[in-house]
């Protein structure tokens, strides 16, 4: 369908067709045709002005028989007229912004714009305004300038979070017939320190057995906070009760809990339940919101300790007993005590752990704890043992206790003495009296108790012993001396004596020997 556009009229054209219209330039020919004839001029096609504002076209007028210039090139323009024909695009889109809950009303969220093809110098063709189409009554629009806005006093995220609201633009002023676009704002209520932590309870109630390790967490509580993030950060304190002593309270920064500890250890025989105060408190304050608090809580923790069958518990750590040696088999040696720490209060049964051969050494009776010898003992043999003693419960023997006994084995004079060595003594005829001719000495394998000093004698039954006499030196030794004359007729050196004295210790008869010889006069060459 062509389109009239306007004529084109050369004075030399008297209508009798001598004259030739060319028409030369932007689209002629393709988009502009002239009739040669008449000079009139169309458009084939429709035109659109935000592509292309204007050509620039030549045309001629000519003698069609000569083909010559009747007149100069004559140089028009053709502009494009606009029309309504573009609706207004926003320049980016969707949008995803935030803005802090509990804004005041008014406070500036984000500014979208969007532009207008059309020709904005002709008519209101591309004067846009702006309008909500989804999101009231929570946010507004600037009109004008596209300035979106909250619209509510105290926006609260923890009542809703999330919006979704539609912008629109629409051009001829806003008017009936005007075009439009639209765009979506996605718009998110960060959050603020605006409610304090409460706990959902204002009594709590656990339980804890008494064998709980010390240092172990033992349980768990929580304030709820209905912040996100750093605003619901909490710190949990135990503030008062007769368990603050016992327990301690920690904060997993990862869940917000409260992480109750023992400080140390359990005894139920002693105290069957503690009540703890824990307080509660948000780390991170928003003084704007100073008058929503305190943001903080309190509540009532009772523990109660559970009874834990305990292993029976002896009256000392350790204990160290004592028994003579050579008493008969039997000898009551001492007593161990457990008894049942638990409130039942069972009965107790004892035994030996034989874990060596030396805890065969001895017998305990099972409900006294009474030890007793399983042999006869010799100190100078064993002077201590070690054994092992357990106590259970009559109805759990799997629960045990042990408790290290000492046994010390006690002297008696049971050993005797005996010369510390065996002594030859050689003595000559002409010995003076009064010289010692040896020291002698004795040992005693028991103790000191049962040892020096020794007495030491010579014996009287033979014969010779009036020719020596003994001298106390003051200390165990004692030295022998010549007394008087003595016999004579002893072998030459190198033989046998002839005869002999002997030195006793007559309570065991332990004794040494003197030998006698004959001094022998040297022969003359």
């Amino acid at each position: 369908m062509f389109v009239y556009i306007f004529q084109l009229h050369s004075n030399s054209d008297k209508g009798d067709g001598s004259v030739k219209y060319i028409l030369t330039g932007e689209g002629a020919g393709t988009i502009f045709i002239i009739d040669d004839t008449t000079g009139d001029i169309h458009s084939t096609k429709s035109l659109d002005r935000e592509q292309k504002t204007h050509y620039v076209l030549h045309a001629q007028a000519i003698d069609r028989r000569t083909n010559k210039p009747l007149e100069p090139e004559s140089e028009f323009i053709i502009k494009v007229q606009d029309i309504n024909d573009n609706a207004p695009k926003f320049t980016d889109g969707p949008y995803i912004v935030t803005v802090p809950e509990m804004s005041e009303m008014g406070t500036s969220v984000l500014q979208v714009t969007a532009t207008d093809a059309d020709d904005p110098t002709y008519g209101n063709s591309a004067r846009v305004v702006y309008s909500i189409l989804q999101g009231q009554p929570y946010f507004s629009v600037d009109p004008k300038t596209g300035v979106i806005r909250t619209a509510l006093h105290n926006m609260d995220r923890e009542a809703r979070e999330h919006y979704s609201v539609v912008v629109q633009a629409k051009d001829m002023a806003g008017q009936v017939g005007g075009l439009s676009g639209s765009t979506t704002v996605n718009i998110t209520l960060t959050d603020v320190n605006d409610n304090p932590p409460r706990f959902p309870q204002k009594h709590y109630q656990l339980y804890v057995p008494e064998s709980a390790q010390v240092g172990s967490a033992v349980g768990k509580i929580k304030a709820n906070d209905a912040d996100a993030g750093s605003n619901a950060d909490m710190k949990y304190t135990i503030i008062n009760g007769d368990g603050s002593g016992m327990f301690s309270i920690s904060t997993d920064k990862e869940t917000r809990e409260g992480i109750i500890s023992l400080k140390k250890p359990l005894n139920y025989e002693k105290k069957k339940s503690y009540t703890l105060n824990i307080e509660g408190a948000n780390t991170h304050l928003d003084f704007r919101f100073s008058h929503l608090g305190p943001f903080k809580d309190v509540t009532m923790l009772k523990i109660i300790v559970g009874d834990v069958d305990e292993p029976p518990l002896f009256s000392m750590p350790s204990y160290v007993m004592e028994v003579y040696e050579n008493a008969k088999i039997g000898t009551v040696v001492g007593t161990v005590a457990a008894q049942d720490p638990d409130s039942t209060n069972s009965l107790v049964r004892y035994f030996i752990d034989h874990n060596t051969e030396e805890d065969r050494y001895f017998i305990i009776d099972a409900n006294t704890g009474t030890i007793k010898t399983a042999k006869i003992f010799d100190r100078e043999e064993t002077p201590w043992y070690n054994i092992t003693v357990a106590a259970s419960e009559i109805d759990n023997l799997g629960l045990l206790s042990h408790v290290p006994v000492d046994i010390r084995i006690l002297d008696v004079n049971d050993n005797p003495p005996e010369l510390a060595r065996e002594y030859d003594v050689v003595v000559c005829e002409n010995a003076k009296p009064g010289q010692v001719i040896q020291t002698v000495s004795a040992t005693d394998k028991d103790n000191s108790a049962n040892g020096p000093r020794f007495h030491y004698s010579l014996d009287e039954g033979l014969s010779l012993n009036p020719n020596f006499t003994l001298r106390n030196n003051e200390e165990t030794p004692r030295e022998v001396f010549a007394a008087g004359p003595h016999c004579q007729g002893a072998k030459r050196r190198g033989e046998e004596p002839l005869q002999n004295a002997e030195l006793v210790d007559k309570t065991f008869g332990t004794s040494t020997t003197v030998f006698l010889c004959k001094k022998l006069t040297p022969f003359l060459n």
